[in-house]
């Protein structure tokens, strides 16, 4: 019941949903962001909820960033359709770093804001997705996709102190056939079977299972509990530092 009946509800939601063309779906900033000419450098995480049917389960994640000399934002992200002709699935596009994903409100996961000393920290962002090692192979399920590419970052970058969300699929398939891991906020550990299956212990996350692709879990600091196509009922985790 705890991995089936969040799926359906989410679903049901879903087909009562706005069904408008994709390419008429809202694409544009979600004002949280600070203004571009702020002058800090800037990163922050972001989630939203995939495109079309995959809405239902889950929700599409990307970094973004600018140094403390910028004026404009850049975002990294993994996109599958890059990947599926060929092409490098990681893409770095300058300009909106929080706007709607095909007519879904983004949420701010993690924000960091610093002088000089952050654009260092932004540096390794930009390290970590060119080393990024399924750069041409994308799966909606159980990854590696666009969480994976996420939570590789997550991990490369501990400072984030980054926590996915339950409704991140393919944030528990480990890179190079691993089975063990630290988790993404680097504060505990996990055990994935290709992301098929796995458990996940850390300060951060708290205790999180996962069943072909779903997770359930109880985060204990802020309280909250996660479910599958859901996502998080409890106290926001939103996180924001200053260097």
């Amino acid at each position: 019941m705890l991995f089936l009946l969040p799926v359906g509800c989410q679903y049901a939601k879903q087909l009562r949903s706005d069904q408008s063309r994709w390419w008429d779906l809202r694409r544009d900033s979600s004002e949280q962001a600070p203004a571009p000419d702020y002058g800090v450098a800037v990163i922050q995480v972001y989630a939203a909820r995939a495109a079309r049917w995959r809405g239902n389960l889950g929700v599409h994640t990307w970094v973004a960033y600018k140094r403390s000399n910028e004026d404009v934002y850049s975002r990294v992200e993994v996109i599958g359709y890059y990947a599926y002709r060929g092409n490098n699935s990681v893409r770095v596009r300058r300009g909106n770093p929080d706007g709607y994903w095909f007519g879904n409100r983004p949420t701010l996961l993690r924000e960091i804001t610093g002088g000089e000393e952050l654009d260092e920290l932004i540096d390794r962002v930009e390290a970590s997705a060119a080393s990024y090692p399924y750069a041409k192979t994308y799966r909606v399920w159980p990854g590696p996709n666009s969480n994976t590419f996420t939570a590789w970052i997550a991990r490369d970058l501990p400072e984030l102190n980054l926590e996915l969300p339950p409704t991140a699929v393919g944030k528990d398939y480990l890179p190079n056939g691993a089975i063990a891991a630290l988790t993404p906020s680097g504060s505990g550990a996990q055990l994935s079977l290709g992301g098929y299956a796995g458990l996940l212990v850390g300060a951060e996350e708290g205790i999180e299972v996962n069943l072909l692709g779903a997770t359930v879990g109880l985060d204990f600091w802020p309280l909250a509990i996660k479910l599958p196509a859901l996502g998080r009922f409890g106290f926001n985790d939103v996180r924001r530092y200053k260097q």
